[in-house]
């Protein structure tokens, strides 16, 4: 592809992905109440789920996909109730200090699921690979190489991204330390992923 074309969809995706959504806030509130073990996982399977909409808009599949949004709303509403299974857990979770390796580690299997199932049923990365990525690149003229150089700028833009958030949040959990702290911020992160269950259920 064209240097212009990829600098272009670039900084147009990454201004898409800095800006906080359900994928973010999940993450965040769990690294909050739960540290990072497991992040990688939750990353991977959001950049996962932005590769798949890389490919059905590559493809010329956007007809295709709205043919099947019955599929991509029970993806999201499952998405939205492992969100507020993770909220109840946050809830109910014993707030005696901890240390990073006492946390207990979540299925990787079942974070990366949950990753890919939210950046599936996310109406921003709907709205932006299959409506806003035709008007950046031909998709009519893309070649395969094309199609893994815009793959790769995906991946590195969610990994740096969210890395970044992860990191961020990492630091902030190291000023709680007592267990009237450590109760406010699980529970503080119980809401925020409450809110983000019923911000991807409803949109």
């Amino acid at each position: 592809m064209d240097f212009t074309n990829l600098l272009v969809f670039a900084a147009a995706y990454f201004a898409v992905v800095i800006l906080p959504g359900p994928a973010i806030t999940a993450l965040v509130a769990r690294v909050l109440a739960r540290g990072t073990r497991g992040a990688p996982a939750f990353i991977a399977g959001c950049a996962t789920g932005s590769l798949i909409w890389v490919t059905v808009a590559a493809a010329g599949l956007a007809a295709i996909a709205s043919a099947f949004a019955t599929l991509f709303l029970a993806i999201k509403y499952a998405g939205a109730a492992y969100l507020l299974y993770l909220a109840w857990k946050f809830w109910t979770t014993d707030v005696r200090p901890m240390k990073a390796a006492d946390v207990p580690l979540e299925g990787r299997g079942r974070l990366f699921l949950a990753g890919l199932a939210i950046n599936l049923g996310n109406p921003k990365a709907m709205a932006f690979f299959l409506a806003l990525l035709p008007t950046m690149v031909r998709l009519d003229a893309l070649t395969l190489l094309g199609v893994a150089e815009l793959g790769a700028i995906v991946v590195v833009i969610v990994s740096v991204v969210f890395s970044a958030y992860t990191i961020a949040a990492a630091r902030a959990r190291c000023f709680f330390t007592s267990p009237r702290a450590l109760r406010r911020m699980n529970r503080g992160s119980a809401v925020a992923v409450a809110g983000t269950a019923v911000i991807v259920a409803t949109r």
